[in-house]
């Protein structure tokens, strides 16, 4: 399995996931996406998910940073303390309204953040979701 086959979003806004879920569709139409309005729901189905060393899936999280209960930050520390077989099959694309240099700053500066996308998600954003991909994974 390919990051490409299974999408996360994790956003308190159910109307922007809606979105997201359409545009990827769009996309990827046979690609699996999970999204969760519960920053800690979608941490724990990431942590029960990808944990397994047997299962080869691997994810594309798509994370807000303004979110209750849980924001960005504090889910970057919680995922920096999954095993490193875990946090290998998941990558991070930062997904936000904000547009403020420090949260880009602090998103960019953080070993699990690919990128740092401006909402809403379009065919642009995933054409750099893919071109940051493949380029950290050295394919052509």
């Amino acid at each position: 399995m390919n990051f490409l086959e299974n999408f996360i979003i994790i956003d308190d806004d159910q109307l922007n996931n809606k979105l997201c879920r359409v545009i990827l569709q769009k996309a990827y139409p046979e690609a699996t996406i999970n999204d969760f309005t519960d920053p800690l729901q979608g941490f724990d189905y990431i942590a029960k998910t990808y944990s397994d060393p047997e299962s080869e899936g691997r994810a594309i999280l798509l994370l807000d940073i303004m979110m209750p209960v849980m924001d960005a930050w504090d889910f970057l520390e919680k995922f920096d303390k999954l095993d490193e077989h875990t946090k290998g099959k998941i990558k991070i694309y930062i997904l936000s309204s904000s547009i403020n240099k420090s949260d880009m700053i602090r998103a960019q500066s953080n070993k699990y953040v690919e990128y740092y996308l401006i909402k809403p998600l379009n065919k642009e954003s995933i054409r750099l979701i893919v071109h940051v991909l493949h380029k950290r994974l050295g394919v052509a």
